[in-house]
């Protein structure tokens, strides 16, 4: 029997930043370990990521900057065609289920990664990891024959967290006082969220460690730079390799929504979550509803006075930080990739 071949289509850039990358990343090489073939169409915003994290050079279809949504799906479907590819995967905000039908041809299924719920999909499988939603939520959206894959349980979360899940939940279990807090809202720092964030803090923090992760194109690079130059607290992290490491041993943090929220409750790690974008203030809402995280909005206008109280709490309520390791950590144990690639390769069976 051949090696299933499967195409992965995702979206990336300074707007929706690189967590589609991400977990697309994390599923490709879950279905590889389980014997797939599988390939990226590489766009210019796409390629430094997926460089970055070590994905074969030799598995990545190239393309032209694509000048409009209409020309991207037809390249894919071009290096569909050229790959032979059986299904394809597309995690994409702007691509529903005109473009998708596009991409099937012949019996090729089409994946999709979503965590909107607020379009048609003509998907064989969908997976939805968002706190909270149901099939129901697609209901009408989907044909009646696709598989529907919900909630954290198919967080594409890399398989280095939960391998360091169990060290990282008995340091919780210690209740040890804060003393490393990391910082880190993705690779592209959307609109410099992080220099903001920072900033705001460099009075209240004492002798806490902050450990700020970000990208080398981050807008809040020179600046942070130049403030640790000043302030021994500030450690930057550039390009990072190792979340896992910078996650499992800090004592709090302060992050984004997207996919970063399951790798932080994969390690139980108590985090004040920031709304960037108006797709992530449902979940973020319902997760601080849940005693799973403490929500903020980058877009409120008393977002620093409301940073400040947070920081506050956080920092200063040992019990608190231990419930909301509890409860996150109850969510996301770290194997959904493994769970997602299972679905997708019992399906061409």
């Amino acid at each position: 029997m051949t090696a299933p071949r499967i195409l992965f289509l995702a979206d990336a850039g300074a707007e929706v930043g690189g967590g589609h990358v991400m977990r697309c990343l994390t599923l490709a090489r879950s279905l590889a370990e389980r014997g797939a073939e599988c390939a990226f169409v590489e766009s210019r915003a796409a390629a430094p990521i997926l460089r970055r994290f070590g994905w074969p050079a030799q598995t990545l279809l190239a393309m032209a900057d694509a000048q409009d949504l209409d020309a991207l799906v037809d390249y894919a479907s071009r290096f569909a065609d050229l790959f032979s590819a059986d299904a394809v995967v597309v995690d994409h905000y702007a691509i529903g289920a005109a473009e998708q039908m596009k991409l099937r041809l012949a019996l090729r299924k089409i994946v999709v990664i979503d965590d909107l719920a607020n379009r048609n999909h003509d998907a064989s499988i969908l997976i939805d990891p968002g706190y909270g939603r149901r099939p129901e939520a697609y209901r009408g959206l989907v044909p009646p024959t696709a598989t529907l894959l919900t909630g954290p349980a198919y967080a594409l979360v890399r398989p280095e967290f939960a391998q360091a899940r169990p060290r990282a939940l008995s340091r919780r279990a210690r209740h040890d006082p804060v003393r490393r807090v990391l910082v880190s809202f993705g690779l592209t720092d959307v609109g410099g969220i992080t220099e903001r964030v920072v900033t705001a803090l460099t009075s209240k923090i004492g002798e806490a460690r902050l450990d700020v992760a970000l990208g080398p194109g981050a807008p809040s690079l020179e600046a942070l730079a130049a403030l640790a130059g000043r302030d021994r607290r500030i450690h930057l992290h550039v390009d990072v390799q190792d979340m896992v490491a910078l996650a499992a041993e800090a004592d709090a943090a302060l992050g984004a929504g997207g996919s970063s929220v399951w790798e932080r409750a994969c390690l139980g790690l108590p985090t004040a979550t920031i709304v960037l974008a108006d797709n992530q203030a449902e979940m973020i809402a319902r997760l601080d509803q849940a005693g799973a995280a403490l929500a903020l909005d980058a877009r409120s206008s008393d977002f620093e006075a409301a940073l400040a109280q947070t920081w506050d709490r956080l920092i200063g309520d040992r019990e608190l930080r231990w419930r909301l390791s509890e409860r996150s950590s109850e969510l996301c144990d770290g194997r959904g990739a493994e769970r997602v690639a299972d679905a997708i390769l019992d399906s061409m069976i």
